[in-house]
């Protein structure tokens, strides 16, 4: 058992220990860490952690929510899915275990409560989605005030609502945590007397009447936070107030760049990367992680559009076109870093990162 002799908070430089691995749904476990030293963990409510896992043909770089609140420190937990055709999480699903360590990068993101305090919350989110409001539910829950919260999931079936148990536990023992799950299609043989169908404005209104006074949450797959948009818009809701997590770039989400400063094809550029001594030459519309690809380095990278900030390396010399999702902060630009998966060379440039591999 790890004793916690101590006051320390964990960094990614120390590797995870899974301690637990619990089954919610198909295809879906939850794996709770804790870090061998005995650190404690300190995040936001909804931030994510991407995980270095060591599957078969190099390492996967896998960008997961963390579903843990930072007010239960002694664990970091993730709750993750397999869908059809995917690899890191199959492997997680399949191989990791009670006792094996893995590299985590993070935490990382700006989708929290923390940030955008309110009286009021509407947490909408389908699927997986679900993770970062049970985090942030959990935080709400355990500051031992009443929350004010209206939570909706959308999934396929009721035995597919991820974490539903630990939901209702925490609604059960505390007024203020407003429930609402809707599917698609009922499990067979058993009665379903929640919500059926698609999510929708009928649904909103009778579920959230007041839903103008309340902050927006909103994560899922883009084709349903789409809808859930067009859904708010149309009603009249206030959209400075509406914030949404997701791992693919929308247009319109980068910084504005000079046009004087846009990096030609037709122009050579060089890149030195300072640990590992390797000097390679690419065009100036290549990215500094794809360079590195090619000269055979890995720099470590989850969702290569600069929104999760895990390939995130300190420019040392130069000058690179960056322009990105989010990912970055104005503070760690300011420090010299930049993002690898959106940064293109211009002439020479030189850069310390941290290397991938087991």
């Amino acid at each position: 058992m790890t004793q916690f002799k101590q006051l320390s908070f964990w960094s990614d430089a120390e590797p995870l220990e899974c301690v637990t691995r619990t089954p919610e749904a198909p295809n879906v476990v939850t794996f709770s860490f804790q870090s061998p030293s005995g650190a404690l963990f300190n995040h936001d409510p909804g931030q994510f952690v991407t995980l270095e896992l060591p599957a078969p043909g190099g390492p996967l770089y896998r960008t997961y929510t963390i579903s843990s609140a930072p007010s239960r420190p002694t664990a970091l937990t993730i709750t993750v899915k397999a869908q059809d055709g995917s690899t890191g999480t199959r492997w997680m699903l399949d191989n990791l275990h009670k006792g094996m360590r893995i590299r985590a990068i993070g935490p990382a993101g700006k989708f929290s409560i923390v940030h955008h305090p309110a009286d009021k919350y509407l947490f909408i989110s389908a699927g997986s989605g679900i993770t970062p409001m049970v985090a942030m539910t959990t935080w709400l829950y355990d500051s031992g005030r009443e929350p004010d919260i209206v939570l909706i999931n959308c999934a396929r079936r009721p035995s597919e609502i991820i974490l539903r148990d630990r939901m209702e536990l925490m609604a059960s023992r505390i007024v203020g945590i407003d429930l609402k799950w809707v599917v698609e299609e009922p499990d067979p043989f058993r009665p379903w007397t929640g919500y059926r169908g698609m999510f929708n404005q009928i649904m909103l209104g009778l579920m959230a009447q007041d839903y103008l006074e309340r902050e927006v949450f909103c994560c899922g797959a883009e084709p349903f936070m789409r809808a859930v948009r067009e859904a708010l818009a149309g009603l009249g809701y206030d959209m400075s107030r509406y914030h949404q997590e997701s791992f693919t770039a929308e247009p319109g989400h980068a910084e504005d760049v000079p046009e004087d400063v846009i990096p030609d094809d037709q122009n050579h550029a060089e890149i030195a990367f300072a640990l590992s001594g390797v000097t390679t030459r690419c065009s100036e519309t290549d990215t500094i992680l794809a360079a590195a690809k090619a000269a055979g380095l890995v720099i470590p990278s989850g969702c290569s559009m600069g929104i999760c900030g895990t390939c995130k390396v300190r420019k040392t010399e130069g000058q690179v076109h960056m322009v990105h999702n989010g990912g970055i902060t104005d503070e760690d630009v300011d420090e010299g870093f930049i993002l690898a998966c959106c940064s293109k060379p211009l002439g020479r440039v030189a850069v310390k990162h941290r290397q991938g591999g087991p």
